[in-house]
């Protein structure tokens, strides 16, 4: 069976969430999620090495996959490396999630809001109130100890 193509015949790099699809359309690929399907396909130590070093830029570059290739493009990568990150860069781009410099529109952003449901507002009210209990205590017992040196009440 030939690399990619799923035992159902969806393609697992197609994003479209077809038949056999490993990303849902309720789901989109992350970048990590790219890079854990590279490893799981290239289990070379050169392929890994070269994925690890992908990931190290990464965490240097806040996760923008074009900028952390570029600053690879000056460091030697191990052979059999270069094709791996070809790959990386091709489904990155093909999901979406190459480059993150690019800020999110008003409605991206409202869309990933979670809704506040009854319980969290119960919660954040018992956190809340619980916290000025403390407060009020520790006022009280800072005048009660005062009170018993100074003796003003």
């Amino acid at each position: 069976m030939p690399r990619g193509v799923l035992p159902s015949g969806g393609n697992r790099h197609s994003g479209g969430g077809g038949p056999g699809s490993a990303i849902t359309p309720l789901w989109m690929a992350t970048l990590y999620d790219i890079i854990s399907e590279l490893r799981r396909e290239n289990p070379t130590p050169s392929a890994s090495k070269a994925l690890d070093l992908v990931v190290a830029e990464l965490g240097q570059t806040r996760d923008n996959l074009k900028l952390a290739l570029s600053h690879l493009d000056e460091r030697p990568v191990p052979a059999g490396g270069k094709a791996v990150l070809e790959e990386l860069a091709a489904r990155a781009r093909a999901e979406g999630v190459d480059d993150y410099e690019v800020p999110l529109s008003p409605d991206e952003l409202r869309s990933s809001y979670e809704p506040v449901d009854a319980s969290q507002v119960g919660i954040a009210f018992l956190l809340g109130a619980s916290s000025l209990l403390v407060l009020v205590l520790a006022v009280a017992a800072s005048i009660a100890g005062l009170n018993s040196v100074l003796h003003f009440i």
